[in-house]
């Protein structure tokens, strides 16, 4: 028999590697959260979707209220310190 692998041989190594990763998951860093973790409700999700949502909003709302101070506010505050 050659020392060379066949590829049944390489796929059945791999599959052997996968399975050993996957054992050792929940032992980690981060296992107790993997564990109890669970795809969220209807409800939950959409909390969570209205949530993100105004957040995103507000955030604009602050970007666009800065753009406005900067377009408006300091060219003319510069005028009147003779800039």
């Amino acid at each position: 028999m050659s020392n060379k692998k066949g590829f049944i041989d390489k796929a059945w190594e791999l599959q052997h590697r996968i399975e050993s990763r996957q054992q050792r998951i929940g032992k980690g860093k981060y296992g107790r959260v993997l564990k109890m973790a669970r795809k969220p409700t209807n409800e939950e999700y959409k909390k969570t979707a209205k949530i993100t949502g105004l957040g995103i909003l507000v955030i604009g709302a602050i970007g666009f209220v800065i753009y406005i101070f900067k377009e408006l506010a300091v060219p003319w505050i510069l005028s009147m310190l003779g800039y």
